[in-house]
Parts: C-alpha cells; sequence; structure tokens
C-alpha cells in the first residue's frame, strides 16, 4: 500500500527522525571526545608538573653540595687540586658510597632486629650508630683509589678530598630525602630541602674531612693504618652528634635543629681553617 505524505509531512518525519536519533547519537559522540579531551590536557598538565618537580628535586639536591664541593677546593691558595680528581671523588661519594652503605646498612639492620624487639630502639641505633658508622666508612674508601691516592701530596689534601666525597653522598640522600618531601608539598619539599642543604650537606663534609685528613697523614708519613683510627672516630661522633639532636627532643624540636646547623657551621669552618693553615704552611 503507496501512503502519499505531502511536501510539509516528510519534512516533518526526517525531522522528527533526526531529533530522535541523529541528534543524541551526536551529542554522546561530542561528550565523549570532549571528556577524552580533558583526560589528554590533564595528564599532559600532570605530567609537565611531574617534570618540573623532578627537575627542580635534581637541582635542589646537587647545586649546593656542588658549590660547596667549588667552595672547599678553593679554600686551598697554593697547590690547588686536579677538577679531574675531585669530580671522581664527589661522584663516588654520590654512587659507590651511597650503594655501599645502603648494603651495610640494611645487613646490619636484619642482623640486629631479631634481637631487639622495640622498634624504636631500633630506629635510634640505625640512626645514631649504624648509620655513622657506616657512611663514615664508605665515603673516604674514595681516598684509597689510584686516581685520588696519587694527589695526596699534602697534608690539606686529605681534608678536602674526604669533604668532597662527603658532599657526593650528601647529594644523593638529598634526592632520596627530597624525593619523600615532594609527596608531601612542594612548600614543604622546599623548606627540608633548604635545611638539608645547610645541615646535612656541611655536616656530610666536615666529618668525612677528618678521616680524610687521617688518611692524608697515613700516606705522607708512611706510618701504620691504625693512625688513621682517632680521625675516624671523630668523624662518628660528629655524625652521630648530629643525628642525636635531630632525633632526641630534649628541649624543642627546634632547638635540636638549630644546635644541630650550628654544629654543621661550626665543624665545617674548622676544616676549612685547618685547610688554610697547613696550605700556608705549605706554600
Amino acid at each position: 500500500m503507496t501512503i502519499n505524505l505531502s511536501k510539509e509531512n516528510k519534512k516533518g518525519l526526517i525531522k522528527g527522525f533526526c531529533l530522535k536519533n541523529i541528534v543524541p547519537n551526536i551529542n554522546k559522540s561530542l561528550k565523549f571526545f570532549k571528556k577524552k579531551q580533558i583526560n589528554y590536557y590533564n595528564k599532559s598538565y600532570g605530567f609537565f608538573v611531574n617534570l618540573i618537580e623532578f627537575v627542580l628535586l635534581i637541582i635542589l639536591a646537587f647545586l649546593p653540595p656542588i658549590i660547596y664541593m667549588v667552595w672547599i677546593r678553593n679554600t686551598e691558595k697554593y697547590h690547588r687540586e686536579r677538577w679531574i680528581s675531585i669530580f671522581f671523588c664527589f661522584i663516588w661519594g654520590a654512587t659507590i658510597a651511597v650503594i655501599a652503605a645502603i648494603i651495610l646498612e640494611l645487613l646490619l639492620n636484619l642482623s640486629l632486629t631479631p634481637s631487639i624487639h622495640n622498634p624504636n630502639i631500633m630506629g635510634l641505633i640505625t640512626v645514631i650508630i649504624i648509620a655513622p658508622v657506616v657512611e663514615e666508612f664508605t665515603k673516604p674508601l674514595a681516598l684509597r683509589t689510584k686516581i685520588v691516592k696519587r694527589e695526596l701530596d699534602e697534608l690539606e689534601d686529605g681534608l678536602i678530598y674526604g669533604a668532597v666525597a662527603g658532599l657526593g653522598f650528601s647529594a644523593t640522600e638529598n634526592l632520596f630525602y627530597g624525593w619523600s618531601f615532594l609527596e608531601e608539598s612542594l612548600i614543604y619539599f622546599l623548606i627540608l630541602i633548604s635545611i638539608r642543604s645547610v645541615g646535612a650537606c656541611l655536616l656530610h663534609a666536615s666529618a668525612t674531612a677528618w678521616t680524610g685528613y687521617g688518611y692524608g697523614k697515613y700516606i705522607m708519613r708512611n706510618t701504620t693504618i691504625l693512625r688513621v683510627i682517632p680521625y675516624f672516630l671523630l668523624a662518628i661522633f660528629v655524625h652521630a652528634l648530629y643525628n642525636s639532636l635531630l632525633s632526641f627532643e630534649i628541649f624543642e624540636a627546634a632547638l635540636g635543629l638549630i644546635t644541630a646547623l650550628l654544629l654543621s657551621l661550626v665543624t665545617i669552618s674548622l676544616v676549612r681553617n685547618k685547610i688554610k693553615k697547613l696550605d700556608e704552611q705549605n706554600r
């Protein structure tokens, strides 16, 4: 049966079909692509923000130790150390010393944990005993490498290379801590990484400098290696004292932090004064 429709009726049917079937599908498609576009922009923005944070983390973790490295190296006015051996020592502290320290600290923790059931006591032992002993052992091993050992021809050289190895270690440590700080907030990260850039960096430099000084005396004066032990113990003591000030809330947490920062500034000043004094004697 054939149905004859007027031109107006045909237009009405076509319009109704479009409104009922085509237009809703077009709207769904537009919403879908709009959602996809928003997700794409969100992912792109998130990636861009993460990239900026990562670059900021690398810069703030490594730039202060590198600046301190140049500062310590240039404390010596006469017969300054070669840059190649300085950078090697820094890289040793930032890589091999860190890896070795992590392995040793992990092994010591695993061996002590079964006999110490209180996690708070175990934490204090790790921070005040294990970490200072292990880290002050792995950092100055850079001075035993051929590229550094052959440069030890003045007593102040051991102080310089020991400090540089400590600064390399502090750079990687800044990276690890900074990553955890960023997970909290950007402001939290900036505040704590700034504190570490003064306190922890200078602490690692000044503590390891004394072991380096002892090792330099051992090399130059051809004495027994046991002569290094008093300087090694001094480095451990300084490191442990710094960690203790940050761990024990004897009065106020802020007071402990300020005292720890002062300790770092005083010890690095002593190291630099010793370098200057020895440098003048050997001019």
